[in-house]
């Protein structure tokens, strides 16, 4: 007599959440990789998972023949070549989700607005509205630049520990895109200080000479995310700044509150 299915292994068992339970430790094993940096041990695995590592094993060799797991020659694990496709169409839409949020804050602010992601050691702008200004900034989308000479990119590391910020940074090299630009990490550690003290983070003349940025995270966004404006010294003044800054920390929390809804169950 045949057996049920309903019976054959954890690979078909719901979770509690009403998932399958395989499907959610396997994107859980991803996230502990992208954490670890991108490249871990199942030892390491199963101790930060808390999964048996016969259970790992056999996550990884599905993760590993579906191409997003590719085993190195050392035997450990790294983030396999097919999740960039998806990670990129990912990219995109968050940034077609954010442009109505984007599009608001240049009504409120009259300035060119942003969204950016950190992607590995650097940072890549997803989304832009630009200002109606003659004179206003522009930044390609897709354009990636190091952290430490923009306000996305402190606005991104402020709550990051200082040990994984000095490792970027020492990584990065810090070069110079203005005299103006932060070249030392105990600098680059002083100024996320400031971030975390203001509530926002600024790019005064660091990136561009006569220009400045303001930017703040998206909270709880899936994944880290900030969103600036940017414009000319002469008009993004330090008076021009209490006014924004609260504009674009609304703009951020809304932003926030609908990454979160658009994530909910589908039913049905």
């Amino acid at each position: 007599m045949p057996t049920s299915n309903a019976s054959t292994s954890d690979a078909a068992k719901s979770a509690p959440s009403g998932g399958v339970q395989s499907l959610e430790r396997a994107f859980d094993l991803l996230e502990r990789m992208a954490d670890a940096g991108g490249e871990v041990g199942l030892s390491e695995l199963s101790a930060s998972s808390g999964l048996p590592l016969p259970t790992i094993h056999r996550l990884m060799r599905t993760l590993v023949a579906c191409g997003y797991v590719r085993q190195q020659p050392n035997r450990r694990y790294a983030l396999g070549p097919r999740l960039i496709r998806l990670g990129e169409s990912a990219a995109r839409l968050l940034g077609t989700w954010a442009r109505p949020y984007l599009a608001r804050l240049v009504e409120e602010t009259g300035e060119t607005a942003n969204m950016a992601l950190l992607d590995g050691d650097e940072i890549v702008y997803v989304a832009q509205v630009p200002s109606k200004h003659s004179m206003r900034m522009f930044t390609e989308v897709g354009r990636r630049v190091l952290p430490h000479s923009t306000g996305v990119g402190k606005a991104l590391l402020a709550h990051a520990p200082a040990g994984e910020v000095r490792s970027l940074l020492a990584r990065t090299g810090m070069p110079a895109a203005t005299e103006k630009t932060i070249t030392t990490a105990d600098g680059f550690l002083d100024a996320l200080e400031e971030v975390r003290r203001l509530g926002y983070a600024v790019d005064d003349n660091e990136q561009e000479i006569g220009v400045r940025c303001l930017a703040v995270p998206v909270p709880n966004s899936p994944t880290a995310a900030a969103i600036s404006i940017s414009g000319p010294a002469g008009r993004v003044t330090e008076a021009a700044t209490d006014k924004i800054v609260p504009v674009l920390q609304q703009v951020a929390r809304e932003l926030s509150e609908a990454l979160a809804s658009s994530g909910q169950p589908v039913t049905g």
